[in-house]
């Protein structure tokens, strides 16, 4: 049977013109997602929202797609890909549209879940037209690079036109750049696409939206639990309570479905091979980890006090590094698939003198030089594990089971997401306590040094002009900063050293396999023969 013919011909003879609509589509549903993580004192000022409540939207987001995937694989089996996506876009910029007049926190939480559906439709779309377009041994590699580097890399290019339009404009003109973004893409599928491909429909019969639903309803009552839990103090507070009991009790009915219902959404028969679970434990371990640059990103922006064009510049620094090795790491990997295990020992390697270089350098005066290499090095790591560790997972089950590989990946990184919000929340909590208790050990009139801070900050208010009352009760507040600075910055050091050593545990696991294994293959031979 000949391969669909998605585009036309002329798009299809201009190389360059069908890479830059197919990429400039795909991008368009990943700024959806940005758009909204830039916009978050936006939301939480004009919606009365709490912080709580952003990473919950965030998470909605990522619900919205998780619970689309595997229904994606049918719909582009059936629909022509140009309908479907003049649909799917143009309900994108009706959602974009609402952003710009929503007033209602919960409606507002609905529309975050119906973004993730189009970003998912949308790109989903993307992948299945660019490996329609590349030859068989790129399709996994290339796929994969293209899409995963326009993730990370769009937050901080789009960050620079989000930068613009809040210092000359009012911040809901974002949104009027993105509704102009996507009509540019919906034009391009106009007069881009063949209405007829010359696919041959796959009829949408036992689709199982019963099983969707469950699903939907385990991931968001999941997100909410650990998003809210802290906040609300666990299981003492009726809301997490009932929120933890129908994520329990969906994960139970999901499963059930999936395991009884003839065409489920997954095969969960992927959990029988021992790689599939290596594949998946490898990158919740990287995406739980590489979250650490957030710790850095806050503190730039409350410690140094750095305005966001400089943030953003920090970041386009660690894009370079990512785009860098991630390029090197897919070239690489096109000729030399077996190479997975030296790529996780080298990016883990990567990963852990990121942290410890962190930790030795953490200081409350850091320049921007200081921070340019271990952040190139975050880069580094991500562009040499994310891609190795995705196509080993995919390739360790059989090609029978359709999209599921990719869907548990997916649920992988929402999952450890989660946790290492949650994780990186207790973990500041414990040892923000700990520094704290510390500190007030020794703030007594009989400390030589915290006498000498207190007068030192006195004599600066009264060199101000300020009275002694008054200077002294500034100079006690300006203490009580200091210590909470440096409180957060032995935290975040505790942190990075905590990780370092999970790291480093990693490292010596994957040491020992690679020795391991000359050894167990020549044992194996021996056997056979």
């Amino acid at each position: 049977m000949n391969a669909p013919t998605y585009l036309k011909p002329w798009l299809v003879e201009w190389s360059w013109g069908m890479k830059i609509s197919l990429f400039l589509i795909l991008l368009s549903s990943v700024v959806q997602f940005v758009a909204f993580s830039l916009s978050q004192n936006y939301v939480i000022s004009y919606l009365g929202a709490q912080p709580e409540d952003i990473s919950f939207s965030i998470q909605l987001t990522y619900a919205g797609i998780l619970t689309t995937i595997p229904i994606q694989a049918r719909l582009l089996r059936y629909f022509e890909m140009k309908g479907y996506l003049i649909l799917i876009i143009f309900s994108g910029i009706l959602l974009s549209a609402v952003c710009i007049y929503i007033d209602n926190i919960v409606y507002f939480f609905i529309v975050r879940f119906l973004q993730g559906v189009v970003i998912c439709s949308v790109a989903a779309s993307m992948l299945t037209l660019i490996a329609n377009y590349l030859r068989l041994e790129y399709k996994q590699v290339v796929g994969s690079s293209i899409f995963y580097g326009t993730v990370l890399s769009s937050g901080v290019l789009i960050g620079l036109v989000a930068g613009q339009v809040t210092l000359n404009s009012d911040f809901v003109n974002l949104y009027n750049y993105l509704i102009i973004f996507q009509v540019v893409t919906l034009v391009i599928v106009l007069f881009g696409f063949n209405s007829k491909s010359g696919i041959r429909p796959y009829p949408l019969y036992q689709i199982d939206f019963t099983g969707a639903v469950f699903f939907m309803l385990t991931a968001i009552a999941l997100a909410y639990t650990i998003i809210y839990g802290s906040k609300y103090y666990w299981f003492t507070d009726n809301r997490i309570v009932i929120s933890a009991t129908i994520a329990a009790i969906g994960l139970i009915l999901y499963l059930w479905r999936e395991l009884t219902v003839k065409r489920p959404l997954v095969d969960l028969k992927v959990f029988k091979y021992r790689n599939f679970w290596i594949g998946l434990i490898l990158l919740a371990l990287y995406y739980g980890m590489k979250e650490s640059i957030n710790l850095i990103f806050g503190y730039t922006a409350s410690v140094l006090q750095w305005s966001e064009p400089q943030v953003i510049t920090l970041g386009l620094v660690n894009i370079a590094g990512l785009i860098i090795f991630m390029v090197i790491s897919a070239a690489i990997l096109i000729k030399r698939k077996d190479l997975t295990l030296g790529f996780v020992i080298c990016g883990f390697g990567t990963l852990l003198l990121y942290h410890l270089w962190m930790y030795f350098i953490f200081t409350p005066d850091l320049s921007f030089g200081d921070l340019i290499i271990p952040l190139f090095f975050q880069g580094a790591a991500s562009g040499i594990l994310f891609v190795p560790i995705m196509i080993f997972t995919l390739n360790s089950v059989p090609q029978n089971t359709g999209i599921t590989g990719l869907a548990m990946a997916a649920c992988t990184r929402f999952v450890s997401l989660l946790n290492a919000g949650a994780g990186f929340y207790n973990l500041q909590l414990y040892y923000n306590q700990l520094y704290r208790e510390s500190f007030l050990s020794h703030l007594t009139g009989d400390d030589q040094p915290t006498a000498d801070r207190l007068a030192s900050f006195k004599q600066l208010f009264q060199s101000k002009g300020y009275s002694a009352d008054q200077a002294n009760v500034l100079a006690n507040i300006s203490l009580s900063k200091s210590l909470g600075v440096q409180g957060q910055l032995l935290t975040n050091r505790a942190v990075f050293l905590f990780i370092a050593a999970m790291i480093a545990v990693i490292l010596l696991l994957a040491l020992l396999v690679l020795i391991i294994q000359p050894f167990l293959k020549r044992r194996t031979a021996g056997l056979a023969v």
